[in-house]
């Protein structure tokens, strides 16, 4: 892991944990990081979102909730993001790719979220691979999905009968 960062809210090896965490939600510290050009949270409107569809219909979630768990994913965010950074840095890139961000959680000891990503980043470079191959036009590929519908597949069995 990277010792050059400086995160608040993240202890660092050798660095007491910070003891008052709640000075985000203070308005005094907002204005501070505002004039600082450090206010780039993520857009409330999507947090609120995310954590709705995460709860019963009926579910209410407060705006110091959405204001918290903003600033959360917006440290967690950055914090991966720095770690991925520091990997480009070292290896001489200057794009972080999605295997840095897997290989970043790995080394921040976030292993099943790295597991998932993986995962996620597979299956979509599998979906970019099939959709550049039948975008592509020429000799591109065909694709019988009538075998893989169930409703094609009871249609033939009632045809055989």
């Amino acid at each position: 892991m990277s010792e050059n960062f400086n995160f608040p809210g993240f202890a660092q090896q050798g660095q007491p944990q910070p003891q008052n965490l709640s000075r985000a939600s203070d308005s005094s510290y907002r204005e501070d990081n505002s004039r600082a050009g450090h206010d780039n949270l993520l857009p409330i409107a999507n947090v609120g979102r995310i954590m709705k569809d995460a709860l019963p219909p009926q579910a209410k979630i407060s705006k110091r909730a959405k204001e918290t768990i903003q600033e959360c994913a917006t440290e967690f965010i950055g914090f991966i993001t720095g770690e991925a950074s520091e990997r480009c840095r070292r290896e001489r890139r200057k794009t972080i790719n999605g295997d840095d961000i897997c290989h970043a959680m790995r080394s921040l000891g976030l292993d099943h979220y790295a597991d998932a990503m993986r995962r996620y980043l597979q299956r979509y470079r599998e979906s970019e691979e099939l959709a550049a191959a039948l975008n592509s036009g020429g000799g591109g590929i065909q694709i019988d999905v009538r075998a893989e519908l169930s409703i094609f597949r009871g249609d033939e069995q009632q045809d055989r009968n």
